[in-house]
Formats: structure tokens, C-alpha cells, sequence
């Protein structure tokens, strides 16, 4: 969430109006009868469940990661793939090989964090004539030649590829640990009413290898990722603003993840939450009541004058967890200007603390969203 990652919910609304002509300029809250919603009693298979699910509205697959290069440089990545459904009752009487059935973007990222740079790009594209689409028996979801997929139904490596003139990567991950099921049985709440809600689960220990690019210069590299997968279709909370999420993986071979979901007075929703993966793959649910995310530090940007929080104190006495986060490059600031019209921070973190009462130190990402413009437009 990575989602909570609806950040492009709102985006879609100025999208389709550009892409799509007919199609109604009126935001609603109604879910069309076409789609279904996240509810309990999902049963996930896997490998199947990589793949897209159509009969929802919205869904992304999400990757961030840290990397390091034979001679120790190290580097941050984020890969994204969004695809959005399109109501039948929308799309033009006579549908043609460019007819809006399914709508993707993408967004990449690299995180340099020797030379201090943040290097990003974003795509946008409709399904048809094979420019982009998704799989729905496997992972393979592509944009151009960004793209994400499995060798085969039965394989678990799994490819990730993007590259622009500036930066590039060519990166095979394998999971560590089964998918971790977020919420109740892999539903998580994102409002008060019941529709209000995704399929959610995370790969939270996926091995990297693989090689990238920085300008003219191709670095060999090994490392840790995480991946995302959710897929739902209805809206937020109305009072919901923006939301703070924290994937983390421990030395102690834990994983945590942590989405505040923040109202307009800056406290968190009762209905935030996470998950801790222990190191066999088990989850432990974790409720608002659970932990408690205090900002220490901000900084603000040069390019969209956006104050972002740059370290926190995270605490679950619990668990006995007691964390400090810090961003490793204050500048990781995304303007999505050709995709979801959306300004976040998404970046490269580090933490130490205890849990259980004894020492750790860890690596993550963290997705900060509604600083820069309040999260207000809905569909």
C-alpha cells in the first residue's frame, strides 16, 4: 500500500479525461457493477495470483530494493506497473485495437546514493497492439519494454527490465519467503465502509542479482527487493490525505510493512496498519493500537516546496521494537507529470533499533504521499 499505493486513483481522473473521449468528467464513489470488490473469503493461488485481475478495478505491482555493486557502490531502485480497468459501458460503441479496455503506467527509479543523485522516468499507455498489457495466468506486465514477468507458470525467478537514455537495470529477483498476506486473510481496510478495501500481499525477501546502468557506466550488483501486489476498486476514506508507508527488512531476518493512513490534522486513521513477518514466513497482524510512527526530522524540496518527514521513530512495545528510520538522500522526490500527475517521496532508507530486545539494523523504502498537494480528487 503500499499501498497503500491509491496515490493513483487520483491521477486517473485527469488521465482518462485526456486519453479517453466520451468518457463521463464527473468523479464518483460508485463502484461499477462490472468490478468487484475485496472481500473475505478470497482464496490466493500462486503462481496464478501474480498475474492481473481484470475483474478488478485498479491494481499495481510494486518493486524497491537495495543493491550493491562489486566494487561496493551502492544503489536503491524503484519499479513500478499500474493497470486500470475500464467500465464496458464506457468504452466506444465499436471498440478497435486502440479502444481504452485497460489503461497502464509505470513509474522507475535509481537511487545513486555515491554521487547523491535520484534519477527517475514514468510511461503511460493504453492496452493495444501489444504497447502494453498484462498476463492473467502469470506475472508479465509490460509497458514498451519496461517490463516484469516469470519465465513460465511454474518458475519463481522472476525479470525486471527498464531502461531510459539516463539509467537502466536488468534484474533477476527470487523469493526467500512465501507471499505475506496483509490485513485479514489478505483483505486490507482502506475506509470505514466495507467495499473500502484491496487484496494485498507482499514478497518481502527477494534475492537480486543482476546488472545497471548509469549514464555510460554498467554496474554487476547482488542485493535485497520487495515487491507489492494489490488489486481492488473502490476509493480511500474521505478524510484521508495523503498516508506514510514503510516496508523494512531486518537483520534478524524479519520483514515489517506499515501504512499510516494520515487525515487532515495529521493523525492516523484507526484503520492503518501493518504487518511483521517473522523469519520462518509466519505473519503477526499489527492495528493502529499496535505501533506508533513519530516524525524527527523534515526536509523540504527545492522542486515542489513539499515538507517531507526524513527520519522517524517507529514503536511497538509489543514486539519490543524500537526503531530509528533515516532516508539515505534527502532529494527522492518523484513528479509523475507524464503518468499519474502525482508528487511523492519514495526513497532508500536505513534503521536500527531492537526488537525482542535484541540489536538490529535494516534496510527499506518509504512512500510519503499528500505532502506535496493534499489527496482530494476521487473517481
Amino acid at each position: 500500500m503500499t499501498i497503500p499505493r491509491i496515490f493513483v486513483l487520483a491521477a486517473f481522473v485527469a488521465t482518462l479525461a485526456l486519453l479517453s473521449s466520451g468518457f463521463p468528467s464527473h468523479a464518483t464513489h460508485d463502484i461499477p457493477r462490472s468490478f468487484s470488490i475485496a472481500m473475505p473469503g478470497y482464496h490466493y493461488r500462486f503462481p496464478e495470483d501474480h498475474g492481473a485481475h481484470e475483474r478488478f478495478r485498479t491494481e499495481w505491482w510494486y518493486y524497491t530494493g537495495h543493491l550493491t555493486a562489486s566494487d561496493g557502490r551502492p544503489f536503491g531502485f524503484q519499479l513500478t506497473f499500474f493497470r486500470r480497468g475500464i467500465p464496458p459501458d464506457q468504452v466506444k460503441t465499436h471498440p478497435s485495437k486502440w479502444s481504452i479496455q485497460q489503461l497502464y503506467l509505470a513509474h522507475f527509479a535509481l537511487t545513486d546514493l555515491d554521487s547523491g543523485r535520484f534519477l527517475y522516468a514514468d510511461k503511460l499507455s493504453r492496452e493495444g497492439l501489444g504497447k502494453a498489457g498484462a498476463d492473467t495466468d502469470r506475472l508479465r506486465v509490460w509497458i514498451d519494454r519496461w517490463s516484469v514477468s516469470m519465465e513460465d507458470a511454474t518458475s519463481e525467478r522472476q525479470q525486471l527490465q527498464a531502461a531510459t537514455d539516463e539509467f537502466a537495470i536488468d534484474l533477476q529477483v527470487i523469493s526467500g519467503k512465501p507471499p505475506a498476506l496483509h490485513g485479514h486473510q489478505g483483505v486490507s481496510r482502506k475506509g470505514a465502509s466495507p467495499e473500502q478495501a484491496s487484496h494485498y500481499y507482499s514478497l518481502t525477501q527477494l534475492a537480486t542479482e543482476g546488472q545497471i546502468r548509469v549514464g555510460t557506466e554498467t554496474f554487476a550488483v547482488t542485493g535485497l527487493s520487495w515487491m507489492d501486489h494489490e488489486f481492488g476498486s473502490a476509493d480511500l476514506g474521505r478524510d484521508v490525505v495523503g498516508w506514510d508507508w514503510f516496508s523494512l527488512q531486518l537483520s534478524n531476518s524479519t520483514e515489517l510493512m506499515w501504512y499510516s493512513l494520515r487525515r487532515a490534522d495529521g493523525s492516523a486513521d484507526p484503520l492503518s496498519s501493518g504487518t511483521l513477518v517473522l523469519a520462518d514466513g509466519h505473519t503477526q497482524p499489527l492495528s493502529a493500537e499496535d505501533l506508533t510512527i513519530e516524525p524527527l526530522a523534515y526536509w523540504t524540496s527545492p522542486h515542489s516546496q513539499a515538507r517531507y518527514p526524513q527520519r522517524w521513530r517507529i514503536t511497538a512495545p509489543s514486539l519490543k521494537l524500537n526503531l530509528d528510520v533515516v532516508s539515505l538522500l534527502a532529494d527522492q522526490e518523484l513528479q509523475t507529470a507524464r503518468s499519474t500527475r502525482v508528487t511523492y517521496w519514495e526513497g532508500a532508507v536505513s534503521a536500527t533499533g531492537q526488537v525482542g530486545g535484541a540489536p538490529v539494523r535494516g534496510r527499506g523504502y518509504v512512500e510519503l504521499t499528500g505532502y506535496a498537494e493534499r489527496f482530494t480528487q476521487r473517481l
